[in-house]
């Protein structure tokens, strides 16, 4: 019986594998620190994080969606829950009338300024021990364009929206 061909090599094929192996690990290392030391799940700490790092603390809530990589209508609702919890606010947008702005809270701040040095503990135990300052320079050299390349065509949920005419 004949091999089947693969579109991708077995060297890429182990790459792929490794990274989403690696992804995946961390990523739940990191929603047990999340949770643990915050009660937030990592989409809300994405968030959370992304207002906090944003001029003025605010984001129109389609940027914010696209920027995550996550549908607006979960967007929509994961900002809710943190209004209710009083760590963002939503407003209409200045700028678009159907537009609505998210704003991180005093709350908000404190709450990413508490999970912070568990969160970077992790992502140094877990990623960055193993790898040289050199290493990981390389590691991002290889991964932006990729990156980069990826963003080009986000998925459909994150792809922005043609405006109407």
């Amino acid at each position: 019986m004949t091999e089947p061909t693969h579109a991708v090599d077995p060297v890429r094929l182990r790459a792929y594998f490794a990274l989403i192996e690696v992804s995946g690990l961390l990523r739940h290392a990191i929603e047990q620190q999340l949770q643990a030391d915050g009660d937030l799940t990592f989409v809300r700490f994405q968030i959370l994080r992304r207002l906090q790092l944003s001029p003025a603390g605010r984001q129109r809530m389609t940027d914010l969606a696209d920027a995550i990589v996550f549908s607006r209508s979960g967007l929509t609702y994961q900002a809710g829950l943190l209004e209710k919890v009083g760590l963002v606010v939503r407003n209409p947008s200045p700028d678009d009338e159907r537009g609505v702005t998210i704003a991180i809270t005093d709350a908000g701040r404190a709450l990413v300024d508490a999970v912070m040095p568990g969160h970077e503990a992790v992502v140094d135990r877990l990623l960055f021990s193993q790898l040289s300052q050199d290493d990981a320079r390389t590691l991002t050299a290889l991964l932006t364009p990729v990156r980069d390349h990826m963003r080009e065509a986000p998925p459909r949920s994150a792809r922005p929206r043609r405006a109407r005419s």
